[in-house]
């Protein structure tokens, strides 16, 4: 019995222990790209133990860790051209492993690629929540949360297909790009719907859909004419990420060690009397404690994350990028990993989330701004969300008292900071996102609505709007986000009411839909509202307008702010009336006499497009 366990144990011990490797990031890539330089990550048990090989593709640098499973190669593809390959993992002179890679033909003229910009209108749509066009993945056997429509916080099974069965209705409606939340696969085992904790950022959550599902959506929506704009997150990832579990450094998350709490006060990153451990806090401090804090100090995660949003945007064929909490990011780290886009991509827009309520601390993190230059920085980030101005929509339109500095004038004094931006046409307006309140909870009267909407559709920079909206949505923050972020109605089967066609919009959807369908589509093709100048004048008596102008073309905007009708005398605004006789209405399709007054009901908007 001995001789036999000593043969069996011999036989075993001869065995030559293969590589086993899980996985491999990017998966593959693409020949031609400007920046020839690749880091390819590979992923097994020990297998830093081995040398890496590729027959055609020179390898630059071989990089180990102190984690024995973590493998990264940089090639130079300058030369490479499409087409499949081996990486071979070697032992000695004996191969282990080998793992095929193929670098791929980008598209014609991929690097060259247009971008969302002031033409366009965005939707943001959160697709768990707009529409369900696929029920058979609304649970899925590799994520561990199921679906639950009946928990305002759970998953409720909207997917990419549902957004693609409605992209009729999305440019009916005067939309010409969707900015949606994260698609990438977040199991989380709890509010994994909003998709901000991921877990895998090279894979589509499969409630979603698949990845294959997702460049389709892009490729319909190209069909059209239209954009998306991927969600990136780059300043964390979700506890339950494939690497927390097994990080390849210990510096690759931000640790204290372990969790340490943001403070969230983003003003730490210009303040020049700040303590280092506020600074340290507001950066590198975990947003909240189911999302690690990623390190972009490590130039391994730097190279990752910008790796990962290439990839995605060769991949999906995608037209920009919205990222999230941008200004929480370690700011050196953000701007390469911003550059390092725009570089490859040199009209790629991307719209970075700097929730801040002071136009100088929001401007600081606009490309080449001035501010920022002060202190030496750049962050490379082509566009801010104006914050300020929707600060100012959430009050204006319910101020019943108006003073020196409350009611419409602060909409007129928002404006007055425009001259801090460097690029004040390619800011992101908006009167409502996905974490703010509802609009039409804050103000549940149309004509409020309706001036709110023609304010963010008539003024410089890109207009953002939310879904739902438009149909008279409503949602109350203080109950909790799935509140504000409720089933659109029609997007499941069975709903009792479906406002995704005339047919099934009641009464008070239909309203609230024509009137943004006449104003959104009406803005499509407004090249004076996409690159016109602003003059604006201090409002009077809760009534504000502004011109924008261009050589060809000049419209004039009212916003009346009271409950009782109003009577302008035209002779302010003489300077640029100039000798303009009339004006059509583009709200009521009416033409307008100009003479020495003009009446206005109340809470009423009027756009004007001025004729002789």
């Amino acid at each position: 019995m001995k001789q036999v366990l000593l043969i069996i144990c011999t036989v075993l011990l001869c065995v030559p222990v293969m590589a086993q490797v899980d996985r491999v990031e990017p998966p593959f890539w693409w020949s031609g790209m400007k920046n020839p330089q690749v880091q390819v990550m590979l992923y097994g048990k020990d297998i830093a133990q081995y040398s890496p090989e590729l027959s055609g593709v020179e390898i630059l640098d071989i990089h180990r860790t102190e984690n024995s499973n973590y493998l990264f190669i940089t090639l130079n593809t300058d030369g490479v051209k499409a087409g499949k390959f081996e990486i071979l993992l070697k032992d000695g002179g004996k191969v282990k492993q080998t793992i095929p890679y193929e670098f791929k033909e980008r598209r014609p003229n991929s690097a060259d690629r247009a971008s969302y910009d002031a033409s366009d209108l965005v939707y943001l749509l959160m697709p768990d929540r707009f529409a369900n066009g696929n029920p058979k993945i609304d649970s899925h056997p590799d994520v561990v949360e199921k679906v639950n429509r009946k928990l305002d916080g759970g998953r409720h099974g909207g997917d990419i297909q549902g957004i693609i069965d409605h992209l009729d209705y999305i440019e009916e409606l005067g939309a010409t790009a969707i900015w949606s939340t994260p698609m990438c696969e977040d199991n989380d085992e709890k509010y994994s719907y909003h998709t901000y904790a991921q877990s895998d950022v090279y894979k589509i959550d499969p409630r979603f859909g698949t990845n294959e599902d997702y460049k389709r959506l892009a490729s319909e929506l190209h069909k059209r004419d239209m954009k998306l704009i991927f969600d990136y997150v780059t300043n964390h990832w979700g506890i339950t990420h494939w690497m927390m579990k097994d990080l390849p450094t210990y510096d690759w998350i931000h640790q204290f060690p372990g969790y340490g709490q943001t403070n969230y006060r983003m003003t730490t990153q210009m303040d020049p009397n700040v303590s280092q451990y506020d600074y340290r806090y507001c950066m590198d401090g975990w947003f909240v404690k189911t999302m690690p804090d990623l390190n972009q100090k490590n130039p391994l995660v730097l190279n990752y994350l910008t790796q990962n949003a290439i990839w995605w945007i060769e991949y999906a064929d995608l037209d920009g990028f919205r990222v999230d909490t941008y200004s929480f990011n370690d700011k050196e780290g953000i701007a390469i990993w911003t550059k390092a886009i725009t570089d490859e991509y040199p009209n790629f827009n991307i719209a970075g989330e700097v929730w801040m309520h002071d136009q100088a601390q929001m401007a600081y993190w606009q490309k080449d701004s001035q501010i920022g230059a002060i202190q030496g920085y750049n962050s490379n980030l082509p566009t801010v969300m104006d914050f300020t101005l929707h600060d100012a929509i959430m009050e204006v339109f319910k101020v019943e008292s108006p003073t020196w500095n409350t009611g419409i004038i602060q909409l007129y004094e928002n404006f007055v900071n425009d001259f801090l931006y460097p690029n004040i046409n390619n800011i992101l307006v908006f009167a409502e996102n996905h974490d703010t309140p509802r609009i039409n909870e804050l103000y549940p009267n149309f004509e409020d609505y309706q001036l709110a909407m023609t304010l963010i559709a008539t003024v410089r920079g890109i207009p953002q709007i939310y879904y739902g909206s438009e149909i008279g949505m409503k949602g109350d923050k203080d109950k909790g986000d799935g509140d504000i972020r409720r089933d659109f109605p029609g997007g499941w089967p069975g709903d009792s009411n479906t406002a995704f066609t005339a047919k099934g919009r009641d009464e008070v959807q239909s309203k609230y839909f024509n009137f943004s369908k006449k104003l959104f589509n009406w803005r499509k093709n407004a090249s004076v509202i996409h690159k016109g100048k602003t003059i604006q004048y201090v409002p009077e008596q809760e009534v504000y307008v502004y011109f924008r102008i261009t050589e060809e073309k000049t419209v004039m905007v009212i916003l009346n702010n009271n409950k009782t009708s109003k009577e302008l005398s035209l002779d302010r605004f003489s300077e640029n009336l100039k000798s303009f006789q009339k004006g059509k209405d583009v709200l009521t399709d009416t033409t307008i006499k100009l003479g020495n007054k003009l009446s206005i009901g109340p809470k009423k908007s009027m756009i004007l497009e001025l004729e002789n």
